[in-house]
């Protein structure tokens, strides 16, 4: 086998393999944490955030998924206490979301879950190994952005 077969090859295994490890240790810390929330649920915390009051069609935007698929995500995280849902006054029609202290406290946690695995990669690495490493993932998120958006 040619080294640039061989080369995607392994490259596509280590990608695989790390989109699949990032989830399932992201799964595994919000367990150990006595989190009751799911990956999507956490994903859509994050998006919700903690600046301001958000509203549904912002958010839904952000994650690229349907008003509907939002609502029923929404709604469970109200019912879990991570979410409050308003109407603003100027407009009925324009539903807004944002966190509670919980879902203010969840995305804290995610925060710092994924500040310690950045964290952990940049220190094993030196100056030059940290600007490729940079650039070749700016490269895939391209790659991504422009395949899928």
């Amino acid at each position: 086998m040619n080294r640039i077969k061989q080369s995607k090859i392994v490259l596509n295994e280590l990608l695989v393999d790390l989109f699949h490890d990032i989830l399932e240790i992201e799964e595994k810390s919000l367990r150990d944490n006595g989190s009751d929330l799911t990956m999507t649920e956490m994903h859509t915390i994050h998006a919700v955030g903690h600046d301001r009051p958000r509203t549904m069609s912002e958010v839904a935007k952000d994650l690229n998924i349907t008003m509907g698929t939002l609502t029923t995500g929404i709604d469970k995280l109200i019912k879990k206490g991570y979410v409050i849902r308003k109407r603003t006054e100027e407009d009925k029609r324009v539903v807004l979301v944002e966190l509670t202290e919980k879902g203010i406290e969840a995305k804290k946690m995610h925060d710092e879950f994924h500040q310690d695995m950045i964290r952990s990669v940049i220190d094993s690495l030196n100056g030059d190994e940290e600007r490729i490493l940079t650039e070749a993932l700016k490269k895939l998120i391209q790659f991504f952005q422009e395949k899928y958006h």
